[in-house]
Protein backbone atom coordinates (compact mmCIF):
# COMPACT_ATOMS: atom_id res chain seq x y z
CA UNK A 1 0.00 0.00 0.00
CA UNK A 2 1.59 3.60 -0.72
CA UNK A 3 -0.69 5.65 1.13
CA UNK A 4 0.28 8.11 2.94
CA UNK A 5 0.70 7.98 6.68
CA UNK A 6 -0.07 10.60 8.90
CA UNK A 7 2.20 10.37 11.91
CA UNK A 8 1.61 10.88 15.35
CA UNK A 9 3.45 13.56 16.56
CA UNK A 10 4.17 12.90 20.03
CA UNK A 11 6.76 10.21 21.32
CA UNK A 12 3.44 8.41 23.29
CA UNK A 13 1.20 7.46 20.88
CA UNK A 14 -1.01 6.33 23.81
CA UNK A 15 -1.48 8.99 25.54
CA UNK A 16 -5.65 10.08 26.12
CA UNK A 17 -6.65 6.44 24.07
CA UNK A 18 -8.02 3.74 25.75
CA UNK A 19 -5.97 0.70 25.33
CA UNK A 20 -8.70 -2.84 25.80
CA UNK A 21 -7.22 -6.67 26.00
CA UNK A 22 -9.37 -8.08 23.88
CA UNK A 23 -8.96 -11.78 22.25
CA UNK A 24 -9.61 -11.06 19.19
CA UNK A 25 -11.38 -13.66 16.85
CA UNK A 26 -9.28 -16.73 15.73
CA UNK A 27 -10.44 -19.00 12.83
CA UNK A 28 -9.95 -22.48 12.25
CA UNK A 29 -10.38 -22.79 8.62
CA UNK A 30 -10.23 -26.69 9.21
CA UNK A 31 -13.54 -26.87 11.29
CA UNK A 32 -16.99 -27.30 9.46
CA UNK A 33 -17.23 -24.78 6.18
CA UNK A 34 -21.11 -23.75 7.06
CA UNK A 35 -19.85 -22.86 10.68
CA UNK A 36 -16.69 -21.25 9.68
CA UNK A 37 -18.99 -18.89 7.05
CA UNK A 38 -20.84 -17.80 9.94
CA UNK A 39 -17.50 -16.82 12.58
CA UNK A 40 -16.11 -15.33 9.37
CA UNK A 41 -18.88 -12.72 8.70
CA UNK A 42 -19.02 -12.35 12.48
CA UNK A 43 -15.76 -11.07 12.99
CA UNK A 44 -15.99 -9.05 9.65
CA UNK A 45 -19.29 -7.38 11.21
CA UNK A 46 -18.14 -6.63 14.36
CA UNK A 47 -13.86 -6.15 13.99
CA UNK A 48 -13.68 -6.14 10.26
CA UNK A 49 -10.27 -8.22 11.47
CA UNK A 50 -9.40 -11.90 12.23
CA UNK A 51 -6.78 -14.02 12.50
CA UNK A 52 -6.64 -18.02 10.84
CA UNK A 53 -5.37 -20.95 11.15
CA UNK A 54 -4.59 -24.13 9.50
CA UNK A 55 -4.91 -21.75 6.16
CA UNK A 56 -2.78 -24.22 4.10
CA UNK A 57 -0.25 -21.88 3.14
CA UNK A 58 3.41 -24.61 3.57
CA UNK A 59 5.39 -23.44 6.08
CA UNK A 60 8.29 -24.01 3.93
CA UNK A 61 7.02 -21.19 1.48
CA UNK A 62 6.22 -18.36 4.39
CA UNK A 63 10.16 -19.40 5.91
CA UNK A 64 11.47 -18.46 2.17
CA UNK A 65 9.95 -15.56 1.65
CA UNK A 66 11.17 -14.45 5.32
CA UNK A 67 14.40 -15.00 4.64
CA UNK A 68 15.00 -12.90 1.25
CA UNK A 69 12.98 -10.54 3.16
CA UNK A 70 15.72 -10.48 6.35
CA UNK A 71 18.05 -10.43 3.84
CA UNK A 72 17.06 -7.50 2.04
CA UNK A 73 16.93 -5.29 4.94
CA UNK A 74 19.99 -6.68 6.71
CA UNK A 75 21.85 -4.78 3.75
CA UNK A 76 23.95 -1.23 4.42
CA UNK A 77 21.22 1.56 3.49
CA UNK A 78 23.04 2.25 -0.03
CA UNK A 79 22.72 -1.12 -1.10
CA UNK A 80 18.60 -0.84 -0.49
CA UNK A 81 18.61 2.42 -2.00
CA UNK A 82 19.39 0.67 -5.46
CA UNK A 83 16.15 -0.98 -5.04
CA UNK A 84 14.59 2.78 -4.75
CA UNK A 85 13.38 5.46 -4.42
CA UNK A 86 9.30 4.20 -4.14
CA UNK A 87 7.19 5.61 -6.99
CA UNK A 88 5.03 4.13 -5.64
CA UNK A 89 6.98 0.89 -6.09
CA UNK A 90 10.25 -0.06 -4.27
CA UNK A 91 12.31 0.78 -1.44
CA UNK A 92 11.02 3.21 0.82
CA UNK A 93 12.81 4.75 4.14
CA UNK A 94 10.68 6.98 6.44
CA UNK A 95 9.24 8.42 3.76
CA UNK A 96 6.01 7.44 2.96
CA UNK A 97 3.82 8.23 0.25
CA UNK A 98 4.53 11.69 -1.96
CA UNK A 99 3.28 14.57 0.65
CA UNK A 100 6.42 14.43 3.12
CA UNK A 101 4.95 12.69 5.67
CA UNK A 102 7.11 10.49 7.53
CA UNK A 103 7.11 6.89 9.60
CA UNK A 104 10.03 4.52 11.60
CA UNK A 105 9.76 2.14 9.08
CA UNK A 106 11.38 1.03 5.39
CA UNK A 107 9.84 -1.14 3.36
CA UNK A 108 9.59 -2.73 -0.02
CA UNK A 109 6.46 -2.28 -2.17
CA UNK A 110 6.00 -4.49 -5.01
CA UNK A 111 3.12 -5.27 -7.33
CA UNK A 112 1.96 -8.94 -7.77
CA UNK A 113 2.49 -9.21 -11.37
CA UNK A 114 4.69 -12.04 -11.90
CA UNK A 115 6.58 -9.67 -14.97
CA UNK A 116 6.62 -6.39 -12.46
CA UNK A 117 8.45 -9.45 -10.01
CA UNK A 118 11.08 -10.18 -11.98
CA UNK A 119 12.20 -6.61 -13.09
CA UNK A 120 12.20 -5.53 -9.60
CA UNK A 121 14.28 -8.57 -8.56
CA UNK A 122 16.96 -7.02 -10.20
CA UNK A 123 17.76 -3.99 -7.82
CA UNK A 124 16.46 -6.26 -4.61
CA UNK A 125 18.44 -9.47 -4.63
CA UNK A 126 21.99 -10.24 -5.57
CA UNK A 127 19.75 -13.66 -6.30
CA UNK A 128 16.98 -12.11 -8.68
CA UNK A 129 15.78 -15.57 -9.37
CA UNK A 130 15.70 -16.69 -6.10
CA UNK A 131 13.76 -14.27 -4.78
CA UNK A 132 11.46 -13.85 -7.36
CA UNK A 133 10.56 -17.21 -7.02
CA UNK A 134 9.74 -16.80 -3.39
CA UNK A 135 8.30 -14.26 -3.73
CA UNK A 136 5.94 -15.54 -6.42
CA UNK A 137 5.10 -18.72 -4.81
CA UNK A 138 3.93 -16.66 -1.64
CA UNK A 139 1.91 -14.17 -3.45
CA UNK A 140 0.33 -17.50 -5.22
CA UNK A 141 -0.21 -19.48 -1.67
CA UNK A 142 -1.99 -16.33 -0.17
CA UNK A 143 -3.90 -15.66 -3.26
CA UNK A 144 -5.75 -18.91 -2.86
CA UNK A 145 -6.28 -18.13 1.00
CA UNK A 146 -7.46 -14.94 -0.02
CA UNK A 147 -10.08 -16.62 -2.60
CA UNK A 148 -11.02 -19.23 0.21
CA UNK A 149 -11.75 -16.73 2.63
CA UNK A 150 -13.91 -14.51 0.27
CA UNK A 151 -16.01 -17.49 -0.85
CA UNK A 152 -16.88 -18.24 2.68
CA UNK A 153 -17.78 -14.69 3.67
CA UNK A 154 -19.96 -14.90 0.32
CA UNK A 155 -21.67 -18.29 1.60
CA UNK A 156 -21.57 -17.09 5.11
CA UNK A 157 -23.47 -13.56 3.68
CA UNK A 158 -25.86 -15.92 1.51
CA UNK A 159 -24.85 -14.20 -2.16
CA UNK A 160 -25.93 -16.70 -4.97
CA UNK A 161 -22.88 -16.65 -6.49
CA UNK A 162 -19.96 -17.55 -4.06
CA UNK A 163 -17.16 -16.40 -6.32
CA UNK A 164 -18.41 -12.65 -6.27
CA UNK A 165 -15.92 -11.23 -4.13
CA UNK A 166 -12.64 -13.66 -4.97
CA UNK A 167 -13.30 -13.47 -9.05
CA UNK A 168 -12.16 -9.58 -8.17
CA UNK A 169 -8.56 -10.78 -7.46
CA UNK A 170 -8.63 -13.95 -9.59
CA UNK A 171 -8.80 -11.64 -12.17
CA UNK A 172 -5.37 -11.52 -14.46
CA UNK A 173 -5.52 -7.72 -14.20
CA UNK A 174 -5.52 -7.77 -10.97
CA UNK A 175 -4.05 -4.70 -8.76
CA UNK A 176 -2.87 -6.46 -5.96
CA UNK A 177 0.10 -5.18 -4.07
CA UNK A 178 2.67 -6.87 -1.52
CA UNK A 179 4.34 -4.71 1.23
CA UNK A 180 7.13 -5.94 3.27
CA UNK A 181 7.42 -3.48 6.12
CA UNK A 182 10.65 -3.60 8.61
CA UNK A 183 9.65 -1.29 11.65
CA UNK A 184 14.14 -1.21 13.47
CA UNK A 185 14.17 -1.55 16.59
CA UNK A 186 16.52 1.78 18.34
CA UNK A 187 18.72 2.43 21.47
CA UNK A 188 16.29 4.60 23.27
CA UNK A 189 14.36 2.14 26.04
CA UNK A 190 10.83 2.80 26.60
CA UNK A 191 9.77 4.24 23.70
CA UNK A 192 6.70 3.71 21.78
CA UNK A 193 7.00 5.66 18.27
CA UNK A 194 4.30 5.24 15.38
CA UNK A 195 5.76 3.02 12.51
CA UNK A 196 2.83 3.33 10.39
CA UNK A 197 -0.17 5.51 10.88
CA UNK A 198 -3.98 5.18 11.58
CA UNK A 199 -5.47 4.33 8.57
CA UNK A 200 -7.85 1.54 6.65
CA UNK A 201 -6.71 -0.33 3.48
CA UNK A 202 -8.54 0.94 0.42
CA UNK A 203 -8.24 -2.81 -0.91
CA UNK A 204 -10.77 -5.73 -0.72
CA UNK A 205 -8.96 -7.50 1.88
CA UNK A 206 -5.56 -7.57 3.20
CA UNK A 207 -3.31 -10.90 4.62
CA UNK A 208 -1.00 -10.09 6.72
CA UNK A 209 1.91 -12.18 8.61
CA UNK A 210 4.38 -10.74 11.11
CA UNK A 211 7.45 -12.07 13.38
CA UNK A 212 7.12 -12.38 16.81
CA UNK A 213 6.76 -8.72 17.94
CA UNK A 214 3.77 -7.09 18.68
CA UNK A 215 2.89 -3.85 17.25
CA UNK A 216 -0.24 -4.00 15.34
CA UNK A 217 -3.40 -1.96 16.94
CA UNK A 218 -6.75 -2.01 15.34
CA UNK A 219 -9.14 0.05 16.54
CA UNK A 220 -12.85 -0.08 17.00
CA UNK A 221 -14.11 3.04 17.50
CA UNK A 222 -12.49 6.25 17.66
CA UNK A 223 -9.56 6.79 20.12
CA UNK A 224 -9.90 2.98 21.43
CA UNK A 225 -7.29 0.10 20.83
CA UNK A 226 -7.02 -2.96 20.62
CA UNK A 227 -3.72 -4.85 20.27
CA UNK A 228 -3.09 -7.75 18.10
CA UNK A 229 -1.12 -10.35 19.84
CA UNK A 230 1.68 -12.18 17.25
CA UNK A 231 0.72 -15.91 16.41
CA UNK A 232 3.72 -17.45 14.26
CA UNK A 233 0.58 -20.02 13.22
CA UNK A 234 -1.49 -17.42 12.07
CA UNK A 235 -2.58 -15.10 8.98
CA UNK A 236 -4.25 -11.64 9.94
CA UNK A 237 -7.36 -11.15 7.77
CA UNK A 238 -8.31 -7.52 7.65
CA UNK A 239 -11.65 -5.86 5.54
CA UNK A 240 -10.86 -3.32 3.53
CA UNK A 241 -12.40 -0.11 2.18
CA UNK A 242 -13.36 -2.10 -1.81
CA UNK A 243 -15.21 -5.06 0.56
CA UNK A 244 -17.01 -2.43 2.80
CA UNK A 245 -18.51 -1.21 -0.22
CA UNK A 246 -19.01 -4.73 -1.43
CA UNK A 247 -21.09 -5.63 1.61
CA UNK A 248 -23.59 -2.64 1.56
CA UNK A 249 -21.47 -1.46 4.90
CA UNK A 250 -22.48 -4.90 6.46
CA UNK A 251 -18.21 -5.09 7.18
CA UNK A 252 -16.18 -2.78 8.49
CA UNK A 253 -13.02 -1.57 6.93
CA UNK A 254 -11.02 -1.57 9.99
CA UNK A 255 -8.70 1.25 10.82
CA UNK A 256 -5.53 0.36 12.48
CA UNK A 257 -1.71 1.34 12.98
CA UNK A 258 1.59 -0.61 13.86
CA UNK A 259 3.62 0.88 16.63
CA UNK A 260 7.48 0.16 16.81
CA UNK A 261 9.22 -1.41 19.86
CA UNK A 262 12.96 0.36 20.76
CA UNK A 263 14.12 -2.97 21.62
CA UNK A 264 13.03 -5.24 18.87
CA UNK A 265 12.78 -4.67 15.52
CA UNK A 266 9.32 -6.28 13.44
CA UNK A 267 9.12 -7.25 10.25
CA UNK A 268 5.90 -7.81 8.56
CA UNK A 269 4.59 -8.91 4.89
CA UNK A 270 1.33 -7.85 3.81
CA UNK A 271 -0.51 -9.14 0.68
CA UNK A 272 -3.40 -6.44 0.01
CA UNK A 273 -5.91 -8.02 -2.68
CA UNK A 274 -7.52 -5.58 -5.10
CA UNK A 275 -9.73 -5.45 -8.18
CA UNK A 276 -8.19 -4.91 -11.74
CA UNK A 277 -8.35 -0.95 -12.38
CA UNK A 278 -11.14 -0.72 -14.34
CA UNK A 279 -13.31 -3.43 -12.34
CA UNK A 280 -16.86 -1.88 -10.99
CA UNK A 281 -17.45 -2.17 -7.69
CA UNK A 282 -20.98 -2.72 -6.38
CA UNK A 283 -23.04 -4.80 -4.08
CA UNK A 284 -24.57 -8.11 -4.93
CA UNK A 285 -28.26 -7.74 -5.21
CA UNK A 286 -28.44 -9.85 -1.81
CA UNK A 287 -27.04 -7.55 0.03
CA UNK A 288 -29.24 -4.69 -0.89
CA UNK A 289 -32.86 -4.49 0.84
CA UNK A 290 -35.80 -2.10 1.19
CA UNK A 291 -35.02 -1.57 4.94
CA UNK A 292 -30.85 -1.59 4.07
CA UNK A 293 -30.91 0.42 0.55
CA UNK A 294 -27.39 0.98 -1.24
CA UNK A 295 -24.94 3.02 1.01
CA UNK A 296 -22.60 3.48 -2.14
CA UNK A 297 -22.56 4.80 -5.57
CA UNK A 298 -20.96 2.08 -7.84
CA UNK A 299 -17.12 2.63 -8.56
CA UNK A 300 -14.37 1.57 -10.57
CA UNK A 301 -11.59 0.68 -9.16
CA UNK A 302 -9.37 3.00 -10.41
CA UNK A 303 -11.72 5.49 -9.65
CA UNK A 304 -11.12 4.81 -5.46
CA UNK A 305 -7.39 4.46 -5.67
CA UNK A 306 -6.92 7.77 -7.26
CA UNK A 307 -9.27 9.27 -4.92
CA UNK A 308 -7.44 7.35 -1.31
CA UNK A 309 -4.38 8.90 -3.57
CA UNK A 310 -5.57 12.55 -3.45
CA UNK A 311 -6.22 12.20 0.36
CA UNK A 312 -4.42 11.67 3.82
CA UNK A 313 -4.61 8.04 5.20
CA UNK A 314 -6.69 8.83 8.24
CA UNK A 315 -9.31 10.43 6.00
CA UNK A 316 -12.42 8.45 5.58
CA UNK A 317 -12.60 7.77 1.76
CA UNK A 318 -15.74 5.86 1.56
CA UNK A 319 -17.71 8.80 2.46
CA UNK A 320 -17.10 10.95 -0.66
CA UNK A 321 -18.86 7.51 -2.18
CA UNK A 322 -22.22 7.72 0.05
CA UNK A 323 -25.14 6.69 -2.60
CA UNK A 324 -27.90 8.42 0.59
CA UNK A 325 -27.87 11.30 3.05
CA UNK A 326 -25.54 11.24 6.02
CA UNK A 327 -27.71 10.33 8.52
CA UNK A 328 -29.33 7.40 6.94
CA UNK A 329 -25.88 6.48 5.98
CA UNK A 330 -24.82 6.68 9.90
CA UNK A 331 -28.24 5.08 11.17
CA UNK A 332 -27.55 2.00 8.92
CA UNK A 333 -24.49 1.43 10.07
CA UNK A 334 -24.69 1.33 13.71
Amino acid sequence: MQLIAMVVASPNPMRNEKILAIDLPMIDLSADRSEVGKLIVRACEEYGFFKVINHGVPEGVIAEMEQESVNFFEKPLAEKQRAGPANPFGYGCKNIGFNGDMGEVEFLLLHTNPLSIAQRSKSISNDPSKFGSAMNNYIRAVRELACEILDLMAEGLWVRDPSYFSKMIKDVENDSFFRINHYPSCCNNNTTRVGFGEHSDPQILTILRSNDVGGLQISPDHGVWIPVAPDPAAFCVNVGDVLQAMTNGRFVSVRHRALSDSSQSRMSMAYFGAPALQARVSAPPEMVTINRPSLYRPFTWAEYKATAYSLSLGDNRLDLFINCKDDDHKKLLD
